[in-house]
């Protein structure tokens, strides 16, 4: 039976939040942010998850998730501003019961 995960995300204002996800929706880190309104309208997801702007660059906070990225966004990684060794593209990581846990910040705006 599905379940929601817990996942936890810093705003670009440095507020935290404890957000459930749901894991039968096949949804992503980036419709998560964009579902609580938790950066403001128009600057995530702008590519709709395309892996195409970079406008939903996360930084990975804890292990939960691997760090190695995929072709596509390593690519979009490679042009993008404010990118960390714990960079990720939140349209690249897909909600499932494998991020319960998980810590994010979202990185500034591109």
């Amino acid at each position: 039976m599905p379940q929601d995960v817990t996942v936890y995300i810093t705003d670009r204002n440095g507020e935290r939040h404890e957000v459930q996800a749901p894991t039968d929706m096949n949804m992503n880190i980036m419709e998560l942010i964009r579902a609580y309104e938790l950066a403001e309208e128009g600057t995530v997801g702008v590519c709709g998850g395309m892996a195409m702007c970079a406008s939903c660059q996360c930084y990975v906070l804890n292990d939960v998730i691997s760090l190695e990225r995929n072709p596509d966004e390593e690519a979009m990684l490679w042009e993008a501003y404010h990118v960390k060794d714990n960079s990720r593209l939140g349209c690249q990581i897909p909600i499932t019961e494998a991020i319960d846990g998980l810590e994010l910040e979202i990185a500034p705006e591109q």
